[in-house]
C-alpha cells in the first residue's frame, strides 16, 4: 500500500451530485459506507473486472476476489495504479482509505488480514463499483 495523489482534477461536487445515484455519491464523494450484505455484487462470480461506479476506471480482476465474510466485496491486489490511499481518521482510529487514482472517488478500506499472496483486505462498497464481465 502507497500513498498517492490522484492522477487527474477531480470532478466538481455538482457533476458528482448530477451523475451519481444519490447512495453512490454519499459513499463516494461523502466517504459514507453501505449497508454490509446489500451489494449484488457480493454474489457476483463470472469471470470480469470492476470498475469505478464514478469514471469507470478498471480497479480489480474478478480472480483477486474472495468472499471476506464482512458483507462487502473483497479482493486481495487492485490493478496496478488503479487505486490510491490515504490514512483515514474519522473513526478515531487509522484505517487506510482506498480511491479511485483517477477521479478520486472513495470506494473503501484496505486491512492487513487478507488472504495470501498480498495478506491485504481491500474491502470495497459495491456502490462504488461497477462489474463487467468477461467476454468469451
Amino acid at each position: 500500500m502507497s500513498d498517492s495523489k490522484t492522477a487527474e482534477p477531480t470532478p466538481d461536487d455538482e457533476d458528482w451530485r448530477k451523475t451519481l445515484p444519490s447512495e453512490t455519491y454519499q459513499v463516494m464523494r461523502c466517504h459514507g459506507t453501505e449497508r454490509a450484505g446489500t451489494s449484488p455484487l457480493n454474489l457476483e462470480h463470472r469471470a470480469g473486472s470492476y470498475h469505478c461506479a464514478a469514471c469507470g476506471a478498471a480497479l480489480f480482476e474478478s480472480t483477486t476476489k474472495f468472499d471476506s465474510g464482512t458483507g462487502w466485496p473483497s479482493f486481495y491486489a487492485p490493478l496496478p495504479g488503479a487505486v490510491g490511499t490515504t490514512v483515514d481518521r474519522r473513526l478515531g482510529m487509522p484505517r487506510v482509505e482506498v480511491h479511485c487514482a483517477h477521479c478520486g472517488g472513495h470506494l473503501g478500506h484496505v486491512f492487513p488480514d487478507g488472504p495470501e499472496p498480498t495478506g491485504e483486505r481491500y474491502c470495497m462498497n459495491g456502490v462504488a463499483l461497477r462489474f463487467a464481465p468477461q467476454e468469451r
